[in-house]
Protein backbone atom coordinates (compact mmCIF):
# COMPACT_ATOMS: atom_id res chain seq x y z
CA UNK A 1 0.00 0.00 0.00
CA UNK A 2 1.40 3.58 -1.11
CA UNK A 3 1.43 5.72 2.17
CA UNK A 4 0.23 9.48 2.08
CA UNK A 5 0.70 12.49 4.57
CA UNK A 6 -2.84 11.22 5.90
CA UNK A 7 -1.09 7.98 6.52
CA UNK A 8 0.78 9.49 9.42
CA UNK A 9 -1.48 9.64 12.94
CA UNK A 10 1.45 9.95 15.41
CA UNK A 11 4.14 12.63 15.87
CA UNK A 12 7.28 11.85 17.53
CA UNK A 13 9.37 14.90 18.58
CA UNK A 14 12.92 15.45 19.61
CA UNK A 15 15.05 18.15 20.58
CA UNK A 16 18.36 16.79 19.95
CA UNK A 17 20.32 14.66 16.55
CA UNK A 18 21.13 12.10 19.03
CA UNK A 19 17.15 11.49 20.41
CA UNK A 20 16.37 11.55 16.63
CA UNK A 21 18.92 8.38 15.81
CA UNK A 22 17.48 7.16 19.11
CA UNK A 23 13.92 6.89 17.99
CA UNK A 24 14.92 5.77 14.06
CA UNK A 25 16.67 2.42 15.48
CA UNK A 26 13.35 1.61 17.01
CA UNK A 27 11.40 2.03 14.42
CA UNK A 28 10.23 -1.53 12.67
CA UNK A 29 10.01 -0.43 9.61
CA UNK A 30 11.02 2.86 7.44
CA UNK A 31 9.46 4.34 4.63
CA UNK A 32 10.31 6.78 2.18
CA UNK A 33 10.08 10.84 2.36
CA UNK A 34 7.42 12.64 1.33
CA UNK A 35 7.09 16.22 -0.03
CA UNK A 36 6.33 18.73 2.43
CA UNK A 37 4.68 22.33 1.82
CA UNK A 38 7.08 25.48 1.41
CA UNK A 39 5.80 26.80 4.33
CA UNK A 40 7.26 23.43 6.66
CA UNK A 41 10.94 23.45 7.53
CA UNK A 42 10.85 20.18 9.45
CA UNK A 43 13.19 17.20 8.66
CA UNK A 44 11.42 13.81 8.57
CA UNK A 45 12.16 10.15 9.06
CA UNK A 46 8.97 8.10 8.25
CA UNK A 47 8.39 5.00 9.89
CA UNK A 48 6.22 2.37 11.46
CA UNK A 49 5.86 0.59 15.21
CA UNK A 50 3.25 -1.95 15.25
CA UNK A 51 0.19 -0.64 13.65
CA UNK A 52 0.98 2.96 13.99
CA UNK A 53 2.49 5.39 10.91
CA UNK A 54 5.00 7.95 12.37
CA UNK A 55 6.81 11.28 11.87
CA UNK A 56 9.63 11.91 13.27
CA UNK A 57 10.60 15.43 13.73
CA UNK A 58 13.74 16.56 15.42
CA UNK A 59 14.33 20.50 17.06
CA UNK A 60 16.63 22.69 14.59
CA UNK A 61 20.39 22.22 15.74
CA UNK A 62 20.70 24.28 18.75
CA UNK A 63 17.21 25.97 18.99
CA UNK A 64 15.91 24.56 21.70
CA UNK A 65 12.92 25.17 24.30
CA UNK A 66 8.86 25.46 24.31
CA UNK A 67 8.93 28.10 21.46
CA UNK A 68 11.02 25.93 18.85
CA UNK A 69 8.64 22.79 20.03
CA UNK A 70 5.49 24.77 19.76
CA UNK A 71 7.10 26.04 15.78
CA UNK A 72 8.05 22.13 14.96
CA UNK A 73 4.65 20.96 15.74
CA UNK A 74 2.94 23.79 14.42
CA UNK A 75 4.43 22.86 10.73
CA UNK A 76 3.96 19.35 11.18
CA UNK A 77 0.01 19.26 11.39
CA UNK A 78 -0.91 20.82 8.26
CA UNK A 79 1.74 18.29 6.40
CA UNK A 80 -0.05 15.19 8.75
CA UNK A 81 -3.30 16.26 8.52
CA UNK A 82 -4.38 13.01 10.48
CA UNK A 83 -1.66 12.84 13.11
CA UNK A 84 -3.74 11.67 16.71
CA UNK A 85 -1.26 12.41 19.48
CA UNK A 86 2.75 13.36 19.78
CA UNK A 87 4.91 11.53 21.85
CA UNK A 88 7.52 13.89 23.28
CA UNK A 89 10.83 11.64 23.87
CA UNK A 90 13.93 11.84 24.94
CA UNK A 91 16.61 13.06 27.71
CA UNK A 92 15.53 15.35 30.95
CA UNK A 93 17.27 16.14 34.49
CA UNK A 94 16.12 13.98 37.34
CA UNK A 95 15.07 15.22 40.78
CA UNK A 96 16.85 12.36 43.28
CA UNK A 97 15.49 11.79 46.20
CA UNK A 98 16.75 9.16 47.92
CA UNK A 99 14.17 8.71 50.97
CA UNK A 100 11.07 8.68 48.51
CA UNK A 101 11.66 8.41 45.28
CA UNK A 102 14.56 7.11 44.63
CA UNK A 103 15.25 8.54 40.73
CA UNK A 104 18.98 7.68 39.16
CA UNK A 105 20.56 8.33 35.98
CA UNK A 106 19.00 5.98 32.91
CA UNK A 107 15.45 6.11 34.93
CA UNK A 108 12.13 6.68 32.92
CA UNK A 109 9.98 9.51 33.61
CA UNK A 110 6.43 9.76 31.96
CA UNK A 111 4.34 12.34 32.74
CA UNK A 112 0.67 11.67 34.36
CA UNK A 113 -1.87 13.65 35.74
CA UNK A 114 -2.53 14.30 39.41
CA UNK A 115 -5.50 15.92 40.57
CA UNK A 116 -4.22 19.33 39.89
CA UNK A 117 -2.04 19.19 37.10
CA UNK A 118 -2.03 17.72 33.71
CA UNK A 119 1.30 16.12 33.62
CA UNK A 120 3.34 18.96 32.65
CA UNK A 121 3.97 22.08 34.59
CA UNK A 122 5.43 24.84 32.55
CA UNK A 123 7.06 26.20 35.78
CA UNK A 124 8.59 29.98 34.78
CA UNK A 125 5.43 31.30 33.27
CA UNK A 126 3.39 33.03 35.05
CA UNK A 127 3.05 36.77 37.11
CA UNK A 128 6.01 38.34 39.15
CA UNK A 129 4.68 39.95 42.38
CA UNK A 130 5.70 42.83 44.23
CA UNK A 131 8.31 40.61 46.34
CA UNK A 132 9.81 38.87 43.32
CA UNK A 133 8.12 35.79 43.83
CA UNK A 134 6.64 34.09 41.05
CA UNK A 135 2.71 33.35 40.98
CA UNK A 136 2.36 30.60 38.19
CA UNK A 137 -0.81 30.93 36.00
CA UNK A 138 -2.94 28.33 33.86
CA UNK A 139 -2.47 24.89 32.92
CA UNK A 140 -1.60 22.59 30.60
CA UNK A 141 -3.73 19.28 28.90
CA UNK A 142 -3.51 16.32 30.43
CA UNK A 143 -3.03 13.35 27.93
CA UNK A 144 -5.92 11.32 26.50
CA UNK A 145 -7.76 8.29 28.20
CA UNK A 146 -6.43 5.86 25.37
CA UNK A 147 -2.46 6.82 26.15
CA UNK A 148 -3.00 6.91 29.92
CA UNK A 149 -4.43 3.40 29.97
CA UNK A 150 -1.58 2.29 27.53
CA UNK A 151 0.58 3.43 29.92
CA UNK A 152 -1.08 1.87 32.88
CA UNK A 153 -1.02 -1.85 30.51
CA UNK A 154 3.20 -1.20 30.37
CA UNK A 155 2.89 -0.10 34.04
CA UNK A 156 0.99 -3.69 34.85
CA UNK A 157 3.26 -5.58 32.23
CA UNK A 158 6.60 -4.48 33.80
CA UNK A 159 5.07 -6.10 37.13
CA UNK A 160 5.24 -9.60 35.58
CA UNK A 161 8.88 -9.03 33.79
CA UNK A 162 6.76 -8.48 30.51
CA UNK A 163 8.42 -5.40 29.31
CA UNK A 164 11.98 -5.02 29.93
CA UNK A 165 13.50 -1.73 28.10
CA UNK A 166 16.77 -3.34 28.50
CA UNK A 167 15.71 -5.79 25.79
CA UNK A 168 13.75 -3.70 23.40
CA UNK A 169 17.08 -2.15 23.77
CA UNK A 170 19.09 -5.16 22.87
CA UNK A 171 16.77 -5.82 20.15
CA UNK A 172 17.42 -2.66 18.20
CA UNK A 173 20.94 -2.53 18.66
CA UNK A 174 21.12 -6.15 16.90
CA UNK A 175 19.59 -4.71 14.24
CA UNK A 176 21.98 -2.06 13.95
CA UNK A 177 25.06 -3.32 15.16
CA UNK A 178 27.26 0.00 14.23
CA UNK A 179 26.00 1.82 16.21
CA UNK A 180 27.97 4.18 18.08
CA UNK A 181 29.57 2.93 21.31
CA UNK A 182 28.59 6.18 23.39
CA UNK A 183 25.01 4.46 23.06
CA UNK A 184 25.66 2.03 25.82
CA UNK A 185 24.82 2.01 29.15
CA UNK A 186 27.68 4.27 31.23
CA UNK A 187 28.75 3.04 34.49
CA UNK A 188 28.90 6.11 36.84
CA UNK A 189 25.96 7.65 38.62
CA UNK A 190 27.42 9.81 41.32
CA UNK A 191 24.99 11.83 43.25
CA UNK A 192 26.41 14.77 45.39
CA UNK A 193 25.01 16.73 48.24
CA UNK A 194 22.74 19.68 47.14
CA UNK A 195 24.98 21.88 49.36
CA UNK A 196 28.58 20.42 46.86
CA UNK A 197 29.36 22.45 43.90
CA UNK A 198 31.06 20.94 41.05
CA UNK A 199 35.17 21.41 41.67
CA UNK A 200 37.69 22.01 38.96
CA UNK A 201 37.89 21.68 35.12
CA UNK A 202 36.83 18.04 34.53
CA UNK A 203 33.48 17.40 33.50
CA UNK A 204 33.76 14.15 34.86
CA UNK A 205 33.74 15.21 38.65
CA UNK A 206 37.45 13.16 39.39
CA UNK A 207 38.09 16.53 40.81
CA UNK A 208 35.45 16.61 43.16
CA UNK A 209 35.66 15.43 46.68
CA UNK A 210 33.95 12.09 46.76
CA UNK A 211 33.43 12.18 50.01
CA UNK A 212 30.36 14.65 49.54
CA UNK A 213 28.85 11.89 47.48
CA UNK A 214 25.04 10.79 48.64
CA UNK A 215 25.67 6.70 49.97
CA UNK A 216 22.80 5.26 47.83
CA UNK A 217 21.91 1.28 48.38
CA UNK A 218 23.14 -0.38 45.06
CA UNK A 219 20.56 -1.54 42.50
CA UNK A 220 20.46 -5.35 41.65
CA UNK A 221 19.87 -4.50 38.08
CA UNK A 222 20.86 -2.37 35.45
CA UNK A 223 16.94 -2.50 34.06
CA UNK A 224 15.80 1.08 34.18
CA UNK A 225 12.76 1.93 36.91
CA UNK A 226 9.94 3.86 35.40
CA UNK A 227 8.52 6.44 37.82
CA UNK A 228 5.14 8.21 36.86
CA UNK A 229 4.35 11.58 37.77
CA UNK A 230 4.44 15.43 37.17
CA UNK A 231 7.56 16.71 34.75
CA UNK A 232 8.48 20.18 34.85
CA UNK A 233 8.84 22.61 31.56
CA UNK A 234 10.65 25.78 31.12
CA UNK A 235 12.68 28.13 28.84
CA UNK A 236 16.20 27.37 31.17
CA UNK A 237 18.47 24.62 31.76
CA UNK A 238 18.89 23.97 35.48
CA UNK A 239 21.82 23.68 36.96
CA UNK A 240 21.56 23.78 40.71
CA UNK A 241 20.58 21.42 43.08
CA UNK A 242 19.46 24.35 45.52
CA UNK A 243 16.86 25.69 43.20
CA UNK A 244 16.34 22.17 41.21
CA UNK A 245 14.82 21.18 44.96
CA UNK A 246 12.88 24.08 45.80
CA UNK A 247 11.33 23.99 42.78
CA UNK A 248 10.54 20.60 43.40
CA UNK A 249 9.45 20.48 46.65
CA UNK A 250 6.81 23.29 45.94
CA UNK A 251 5.31 21.44 42.65
CA UNK A 252 5.99 17.64 43.52
CA UNK A 253 8.09 16.84 39.98
CA UNK A 254 10.16 14.20 39.35
CA UNK A 255 11.78 15.83 36.40
CA UNK A 256 12.85 18.91 34.61
CA UNK A 257 13.18 19.73 30.49
CA UNK A 258 12.56 22.34 28.32
CA UNK A 259 10.15 21.61 25.79
CA UNK A 260 7.01 19.83 26.39
CA UNK A 261 5.04 23.22 27.37
CA UNK A 262 5.44 23.94 23.90
CA UNK A 263 3.19 20.41 22.71
CA UNK A 264 0.82 19.92 25.59
CA UNK A 265 -2.00 22.52 23.79
CA UNK A 266 -1.67 21.91 20.40
CA UNK A 267 -2.07 17.87 20.60
CA UNK A 268 -3.32 15.46 22.60
CA UNK A 269 0.84 14.57 23.72
CA UNK A 270 2.57 12.25 26.52
CA UNK A 271 5.85 13.26 27.67
CA UNK A 272 8.77 10.33 28.11
CA UNK A 273 11.87 11.61 29.35
CA UNK A 274 15.53 9.52 30.82
CA UNK A 275 17.40 10.93 33.63
CA UNK A 276 20.51 12.10 32.13
CA UNK A 277 21.57 14.42 34.88
CA UNK A 278 20.79 15.41 38.44
CA UNK A 279 20.34 19.39 37.75
CA UNK A 280 23.02 20.00 39.11
CA UNK A 281 26.61 21.72 38.75
CA UNK A 282 28.18 18.44 38.06
CA UNK A 283 26.10 17.60 35.63
CA UNK A 284 27.93 16.57 32.06
CA UNK A 285 26.62 14.76 28.80
CA UNK A 286 28.11 11.58 29.77
CA UNK A 287 24.20 9.48 29.69
CA UNK A 288 22.96 11.33 27.12
CA UNK A 289 23.19 9.03 24.87
CA UNK A 290 21.92 6.01 26.59
CA UNK A 291 19.25 8.19 28.07
CA UNK A 292 18.09 9.15 24.61
CA UNK A 293 17.74 5.34 23.30
CA UNK A 294 16.33 4.37 26.82
CA UNK A 295 13.28 6.70 26.27
CA UNK A 296 13.13 5.74 22.59
CA UNK A 297 12.83 2.04 23.75
CA UNK A 298 9.62 2.70 26.36
CA UNK A 299 8.15 4.78 23.49
CA UNK A 300 8.50 1.90 20.98
CA UNK A 301 6.80 -0.35 23.79
CA UNK A 302 4.35 2.19 24.84
CA UNK A 303 3.31 2.03 20.77
CA UNK A 304 2.99 -1.86 20.73
CA UNK A 305 0.41 -1.19 22.94
CA UNK A 306 -1.56 1.95 22.10
CA UNK A 307 -4.52 0.94 19.78
CA UNK A 308 -4.77 1.90 16.34
CA UNK A 309 -8.19 3.24 15.17
CA UNK A 310 -10.16 1.27 12.12
CA UNK A 311 -8.93 3.73 9.46
CA UNK A 312 -5.44 4.35 10.68
CA UNK A 313 -3.89 2.05 8.51
CA UNK A 314 -6.34 2.58 5.56
CA UNK A 315 -5.34 5.76 4.18
CA UNK A 316 -3.57 5.82 0.96
CA UNK A 317 -3.01 7.96 -2.23
CA UNK A 318 -0.61 10.36 -3.76
CA UNK A 319 1.30 12.74 -2.35
CA UNK A 320 -0.45 15.54 -0.69
CA UNK A 321 1.82 18.18 -1.49
CA UNK A 322 3.74 18.46 -5.31
CA UNK A 323 7.39 17.49 -5.78
CA UNK A 324 9.72 20.49 -4.92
Amino acid sequence: MELCHESYTVAWICALPLEMTAAKVMLDTVHPPLSQPETDHNNYTLGSIASHNIAIACLPSGVYGTTSAAIVLAQMLPTFPSLRFALMVGIGGGVPNPGSTDIRLGDVIVSVPTAASGGVIQYDFGKTLHDGRLQRTGSLNKPPQYLLTAVAKVRSDRMTGDASIEAKILEATKKHQNMDEKFLRPSNDRLFTAIYDHSGEMADCSSCDHAKLVHRLERQSDEPRVHYGLIASGNQVIKSAIIRDSIARELGILCFEMEAAGLMDQLPCLVIRVVCDYCDSHKNKEWQPYAALTAAAYAAQLLGIVPSRKNDQTQSAGSKWPSS
